[in-house]
């Protein structure tokens, strides 16, 4: 036995005016779960205390619940010393218990066709990464466009594709899906990091329901626009200055030792809107021993057409990107853009490693930079932070050059599509950044995605920076400091 101090939240709205944490002390047995201590706490404390369970077997969703912030399944989650209980971020009925039912009820039934042939083997198979969903609503409890917009969810969009693919279902489940916010998803991947199914919506359902909305003409006009674009210029934004690559030569010789040599995949955005970012990349790289190479007939990496739907053309794009770097015996890529480091690495089948900058000055170590006094407050990209599992590096060099205050791991609207196809949700959850980022008191906000960066941007009043911009910033002290001292 052992015995445990739990924060459980409670609220009973026929009582209280607002929510309140209670404190309890339990013993339980070594091993048990989140739903033991609320067993204890309901047989031995206090037998109002209000929760879900049924199978206690992690089947049936049922007993849901936050723990330290993050969804589980009570009946799964190990018990720990000090975790705070809450029920999951949806509108509260009592205590732990949350209104299901409007999002239950989102999700689509099968209507049999008269006459129907049975699925085929490769359909029974596309079906089954869909099909584990236990309605526990983990993922609609973390879904940041149900925050700010019409939308039936996460797991409605997975059950639209699982019907769509299903030849005895008599609906038009696409269509029925873009009228349900399809389009709104923001490709932040929340919902399959806490999905206890391990179901990757994104990729396996969103992403393929846009894929046969595009068949059908219904992708978004602003999207359309995107595709033209890069099937005419290889590139998914217009240029608003020299670009990164029309400034730099194919090869960049570190000013010291080589230490490593990689190719760079700049990415669209860094390349035609934020080149400075790229070069000051450069600079950081070189100081610190990395040679790069930079094939110049790289194109965009495809993700904003695979976030989309718009995949026809994409087998050229990876073609050609893939070849500038086997050309040139390149066996480690470096990006700088989370998205396109997310894409390299989850959507091409490379002969190369491909590796975010992060990884690479963590890799080789860098040069210590000054410090300079300012308070910064990190943005996870979530392509940075789910699509490549990158949480912990950027922190270790910002917390290098600057005094580091954490904000919650939300995301900015700026992915998926959502910034130029529903630009209003866009601003929307940018606003919901820019709160928390007020309530840091950072001086700076700082971030690794041009996408987040140019959006964040826009939507607060801190200057945002890169990474390697702070790093530069620091050399730049330091060597300053240095002159200083000598002169």
């Amino acid at each position: 036995m052992k015995d445990l101090t739990v924060r459980v939240y409670r609220f009973d709205p026929s009582e209280d005016e607002v929510s309140h944490y209670q404190t309890y002390q339990v013993q339980v047995n070594e091993g048990a779960r989140v739903l033991h201590v609320l067993h204890a706490i309901h047989d031995e404390h206090d037998p109002t205390l209000s929760y879900r369970y049924c199978c206690g077997s992690g089947q049936c969703g049922s007993c849901a619940v936050r723990v330290n912030g993050e969804p589980v399944l009570a009946c799964m989650e190990e018990a720990r010393d000090g975790m705070t209980i809450e029920p999951l971020d949806l509108p509260v009925q009592k205590d732990l218990v949350i209104d299901m039912e409007p999002y239950l009820a989102a999700i689509s039934s099968l209507v049999p066709k008269e006459d129907f042939t049975m699925p085929t083997p490769e359909v029974v198979e596309a079906i089954k990464p869909l099909r584990s969903c236990i309605e526990c609503l983990a993922c609609v409890s973390a879904c940041p466009a149900l925050k700010v917009i019409s939308f039936a969810g996460p797991t409605a969009m997975r059950e639209d594709l699982r019907l769509a693919l299903d030849p005895r279902d008599s609906e038009d489940r696409v269509t029925e899906a873009v009228k349900s916010g399809l389009f709104t998803c923001t490709s932040c991947q929340a919902c399959w990091k806490v999905c206890p199914k391990d179901i990757q919506i994104p990729g396996k359902a969103i992403e393929k329901l846009r894929a046969l909305a595009n068949k059908k003409g219904l992708t978004l006009p602003r999207h359309q626009e995107v595709s033209k674009l890069v099937k005419e210029t290889g590139r998914s934004v217009t240029r608003t200055e020299p670009t990164f690559l029309e400034q730099v030569g194919e090869v960049l010789e570190p000013y010291g030792p080589v230490k490593a040599t990689v190719g760079f995949f700049v990415g669209c955005m860094y390349n035609q809107r934020l080149p400075q970012t790229a070069l000051d990349a450069m600079e950081v790289l070189r100081r610190n021993g990395i040679r790069v190479i930079i094939p110049k007939e790289q194109v965009c990496c495809g993700s904003p057409l695979i976030r989309t739907g718009q995949i026809d053309f994409l087998d050229t794009l990876k073609k050609r990107n893939i070849d500038a770097f086997v050309f040139r015996n390149i066996d480690t890529v470096l990006t700088m853009c989370a998205g396109c480091g997310s894409t390299l690495k989850n959507d091409y089948k490379t002969p190369f490693r491909v590796m975010d900058i992060n990884e690479v000055l963590t890799r080789y170590g860098i040069e210590p930079p000054a410090r300079l006094p300012l308070k910064a407050t990190y943005h996870d990209p979530c392509h940075l932070m789910r699509g490549q599992g990158i949480r912990d590096l950027p922190r270790e060099l910002i917390t290098q050059v600057v005094d580091l205050v954490e904000m919650p791991a939300i995301c900015c609207g700026s992915g998926g599509g959502v910034r130029s196809g529903i630009p209003e949700e866009a601003a929307a959850l940018a606003e919901k950044r820019r709160e928390e980022i007020e309530k840091t008191g950072a001086d700076i906000v700082v971030s690794s995605c041009p996408f987040c960066e140019f959006h964040i941007m826009e939507h607060t009043d801190r200057p945002v920076k890169n990474i390697t911009t702070l790093l530069l910033e620091g050399y730049r002290e330091k060597d300053r400091k240095k002159a200083e001292k000598a002169g």
